[in-house]
């Protein structure tokens, strides 16, 4: 990914955006101190360049019935590249996985699952993750409760 040199309107820009997605661009100009037009270009720029990747909404998981959440860290018997593409690749058709991050250390990757109870996160462990390809291990981690979730990333404005 080439490098885009960010002034303090496009940081200001990535703030408010990243705060509110759903802001007018007519306010997100006012906010950066511009107007509309070029605001407008400076947002579809920064989407060209994919340091705006998406749009989505913040949904609570226990409205629709996902109670709980997990952490797995997940151990491969191999590391060979094609080896972690492949698994890389069967996580991304888990729709229960929601975040997978691959780790330096003891444990090769990083997964959060989401699942109705603790009943359904067994059924998904013992039936999809433990059985997969190359999968020597896993610990679980249940979530007690989340006192952080902030989205995105720290972005300093003037």
């Amino acid at each position: 990914m080439r490098r885009v040199k960010l002034d303090a309107i496009d940081r200001r820009i990535l703030y408010d955006l990243q705060a509110e997605g759903r802001i007018t661009n007519v306010k997100l100009a006012c906010r950066a101190g511009i107007s509309a037009p070029p605001c407008l270009r400076r947002v579809r720029m920064l989407e060209a360049e994919a340091i705006i990747r998406g749009y989505h909404a913040d949904i609570e998981p226990k409205a629709l019935g996902f109670n709980v959440t997990v952490f797995a860290q997940v151990g491969l018997s191999s590391q060979a590249e094609p080896d972690l593409e492949a698994f890389e690749a069967l996580v991304r058709s888990w729709p229960e996985v929601r975040e997978c991050h691959m780790l330096a250390g003891e444990t090769d990757f990083l997964l959060k699952v989401v699942a109705g109870d603790w009943d359904a996160y067994q059924r998904f462990l013992t039936t999809r993750l433990t059985v997969a390809p190359n999968v020597s291990h896993v610990k679980s981690a249940l979530s007690i409760r989340t006192s952080k979730s902030e989205p995105g990333i720290p972005i300093a404005v003037d």
